[in-house]
């Protein structure tokens, strides 16, 4: 297997992990003023991901780190044309992480309020912007014959790219409803397991949708067999979620989206940034990577480094793997 393969496999790796960490981390804070009926229940909801919701963003950075390095042409064609919705999941992720340290530095309820409003829109924003950017990176964008985005935002906000941002919303909120049931007790625990199921119907209709509208622009068997098991694996899981199987409800929505972006990054290859105007603009595996010399450096980095991170991280998950609940949280 080449390189410049290999690496388009692992990038895909670090952003499947990414949207299955953070993707219930966004869940969990646009259900912050639905499932968090006071200030008891909603510092009950960010404790559930207070300690690892950080971590998950590192996936994000090690992805677009391993982007830059790997595919340079892939990365800089990719922020250059699409600068105005990174630059806003950007200030929304920045926006969420201060509202996190900053939500209790006051007991006033209306500056509570303020931030958990930080914290909603923070976690939607990108949410659906994903989505969207994920959805364009499939369907192709406007390229010159020197791979330069010529296009402008309105080309971004087509009906398919769309839907791929009401999709990964849907997705996000669904597994983070699981999530919640999952690490909470008590009468949050049963809302969020309720939520779940009823989040999930619409979810199961909006992915299924998606899926076969991306399987229309680009396919191949492997896309064809991942999409499939994305559907099957969320109808087992909201199945698990409805007899109250939290564990296994979250298995089944964490392999959803894991098929479900492996089937982007399936119909996507071998190309990582398709043209819409010339085929000659299209940026593949091999006209965007680095060279041969800089990819194998970087594959025994990864080869040493990627072993001891995932290590860590699975240790932290482990250390805060208990349920919690509001007879965890003092009043104040």
């Amino acid at each position: 297997m080449e390189l410049t393969t290999i690496w388009f496999l692992l990038v895909a790796v670090l952003f499947t992990g990414y949207f299955i960490l953070e993707g219930f981390d966004f869940g969990v804070g646009m259900l912050l003023p639905v499932l968090g009926r006071d200030d008891r229940q909603r510092r009950v909801l960010i404790n559930t991901i207070g300690p690892v919701w950080d971590g998950n963003e590192v996936w994000l950075i090690t992805a677009g780190g391993a982007m830059f390095a790997a595919f340079p042409e892939w990365y800089a064609t990719l922020f250059s044309g699409f600068y105005l919705p990174l630059l806003l999941i950007l200030l929304a992720l920045i926006v969420r992480g201060v509202a996190f340290e900053y939500r209790h530095k006051r007991p006033e309820a209306s500056w509570k309020r303020r931030w958990d409003t930080a914290i909603f829109v923070g976690s939607l924003v990108p949410a659906i912007l994903w989505g969207v950017a994920f959805a364009n990176i499939l369907r192709g964008v406007p390229l010159s014959a020197d791979h330069e985005y010529v296009g402008g935002l309105v080309d971004l906000l087509n009906p398919y790219a769309l839907l791929g941002g009401v999709t990964t919303a849907a997705l996000f909120l669904t597994h983070g409803a699981v999530f919640i049931a999952l690490k909470t007790t008590g009468e949050i625990r049963e809302r969020a397991g309720a939520l779940a199921v009823k989040l999930g119907v619409g979810t199961a209709v909006v992915a299924v949708a998606f899926l076969a509208w991306t399987l229309t622009i680009r396919a191949s068997a492997a896309a064809v067999v991942l999409a499939v098991g994305a559907a099957l694996a969320l109808v087992a899981g909201l199945a698990a979620a409805r007899v109250r199987r939290e564990g296994w409800a979250f298995t089944g929505t964490a392999v959803a989206i894991a098929l479900a972006v492996a089937t982007l990054f399936a119909a996507l290859f071998p190309n990582v940034l398709p043209s819409t105007l010339d085929a000659a603009g299209t940026l593949t595996a091999s006209n965007a990577s680095s060279t041969p010399y800089t990819l194998k450096i970087m594959t025994w980095v990864a080869v040493v480094f990627t072993p001891i991170v995932l290590a860590y991280q699975g240790w932290t998950y482990w250390v805060f793997r208990r349920r919690i609940g509001v007879q965890n949280i003092p009043q104040h």
